[in-house]
């Protein structure tokens, strides 16, 4: 290349280098409120024994598995297929790299554009003359006999648009956050996800508990039929009692099975959940209990939930997102340089197609600018703005709405630490009043229908304590959510593993 041609080509570069710089707002992520601690927590510090613990900077707070800290071996297990299988969570992650996808196209546009276009070309044009002279143009040869000829050429086009005014950069910074933004929801799907399963798992288990309850029910109020059945014979009692007694069995066996409704529902979603199909998916009725031993569970400061929340970090990222494109908008102001070369070989032999002679080039910068849009850009820039309050809203009711579930479910499980024990005194009262109404009514002294009343009421208050160990579960796992599970946003991919070209990391 000619050293003019050179200077001709490398000063415009250089001083598109020197000069770019970036139009638009500096980032910088908005106040948001929050207390100095949970409410909740000085609520609870006179209770003495709870089931949460302020999270020191030395402690392990919620790391990983989040799940373990119930000690279920087989919530365990389904926890692990749902990362595996979980539909939803594959198409989270789909989203996540067509997000990536985009940083890349955006990435591209700071280097330039070559293309070629070689061609072979037979054509016919007018004869000139009526003589057997050639007419030459360019370089392409015109027979005058037949008007046939043949151009062969090889072109190479190479264009480029210095980023001047942080157009690209501000395109690219907006892309990046979208898809660290697409990240942080990938991983709120998988801890929603996740929380959903414990929570339709502990509610399968407390049907399984409720079917052992009325199964013991129903055993008991066998024998207390037959009771009636042989006073009745004696003629110490009448029919009436056994009626009753005949009632009383028969409305809890039906209570007993309708509760498979509910516990083939909720198996059922859990298959939904772990990626199985329906059909196909059982778990085992387990004996005993609800597990209730509830973990101590970190809960640290308000302003760490800013950290540790995955739906708060995805709302952040689309501020950061929506300030770049003000940028974007405002660049539309600034005029547009474009440089453009061409050069190649174009003959109409091909012996002489990509010879020295049939050589061609062409370099020079162009420059374009809007003159009158009526608007257009203010307009634009205007709108962009707009979104950016919007996502700062957003931002903020997303925080607000963080502390609040923390602090509902944080009362929740205080609430419910001091009722589940008046329920289990209630349950112990109520089998007093059952076992002294028996007797009562072995002697004589009074009816049936006391006993039915006792017997009524015990499986009652035995089947709220059932429910109220679920719904203590159900806050658990719901305030290891409202925490972020185990998540922080150092677990964020960094703009630079985003535009990374291989995907083994993720």
């Amino acid at each position: 290349m000619r050293p003019s041609i050179r200077r001709f080509i490398t000063q415009p570069v250089l001083l598109a280098m020197l000069a770019g710089c970036t139009v638009g707002p500096a980032y910088h992520p908005p106040a948001a409120p929050a207390a100095a601690t949970y409410k909740e927590l000085a609520v609870a510090g006179g209770d003495g024994d709870t089931q949460w613990k302020v999270a020191q900077p030395d402690d392990a707070a919620i790391r990983g598995n989040w799940w373990e800290l119930f000690n279920d071996p087989q919530l365990n297990a389904l926890e692990q297929q749902v990362n595996v299988s979980n539909q939803n969570i594959a198409a989270s992650f789909a989203a996540f790299l067509q997000a990536r996808a985009l940083v890349k196209e955006a990435r591209s546009q700071y280097f330039p554009t070559l293309t070629t276009s070689p061609s072979v070309t037979r054509g016919r044009q007018p004869v000139a003359t009526a003589s057997g002279r050639t007419v030459t143009s360019g370089t392409t040869s015109v027979t005058s006999a037949s008007g046939l000829y043949t151009d062969y050429s090889l072109p190479f086009d190479a264009s480029w648009t210095p980023d001047l005014w942080g157009r690209v950069r501000n395109t690219v910074k907006g892309d990046v956050a979208a898809a660290q933004a697409s990240a942080a929801d990938l991983q709120n799907t998988r801890l929603t996800a996740q929380a959903e399963l414990a929570v339709d798992y502990y509610e399968l288990r407390s049907q399984d508990a409720m079917v052992q309850l009325l199964d013991a029910s129903v055993a008991a109020y066998q024998e207390s039929l037959k009771l009636t059945q042989a006073l009745y014979e004696t003629g110490i009692d009448d029919d009436e009692a056994v009626a009753q007694a005949e009632v009383q069995l028969q409305t809890t066996q039906a209570q007993a099975t309708n509760l498979a409704i509910a516990r083939a529902q909720y198996e059922h979603a859990i298959a939904l959940l772990v990626g199985q199909p329906a059909s196909s998916f059982s778990i085992t009725a387990e004996v005993g209990p609800v597990k209730t031993d509830l973990p101590a569970i970190p809960v640290g400061v308000p302003s760490q939930l800013l950290e540790r929340r995955p739906d708060i970090a995805a709302t952040e990222r689309l501020m950061a997102q929506a300030n770049a494109q003000i940028g974007v908008a405002t660049s539309a102001y600034y005029p547009t340089l474009t440089l453009s070369a061409a050069a190649g070989f174009e003959s109409s032999s091909l012996a002489s197609w990509l010879t020295w002679p049939s050589r061609f080039w062409s370099v020079g910068p162009s420059v374009a600018e809007t003159l009158f849009d009526a608007g257009l850009r203010r307009a634009t820039v205007q709108q962009y703005q707009a979104a950016y309050s919007q996502t700062v809203a957003n931002y903020r009711e997303t925080v607000l709405t963080a502390f609040q579930q923390v602090e509902d479910n944080l009362a929740a499980l205080r609430i419910l630490q001091q009722e589940i024990g008046q329920q289990d005194t209630a349950v112990a009262s109520a089998q007093r009043l059952l076992a002294i109404a028996t007797n009562r009514y072995q002697l004589g002294l009074d009816p049936y229908l006391d006993v039915i009343t006792a017997q009524t009421a015990l499986l009652s208050a035995q089947q709220t304590a059932v429910t109220l160990r679920l719904q203590q579960l159900t806050a658990a796992v719901q305030l290891i959510e409202a925490l972020g599970g185990g998540w922080d946003v150092s677990q964020m991919p960094s703009s630079k593993a985003i535009a990374a070209r291989s995907t083994g990391a993720d």
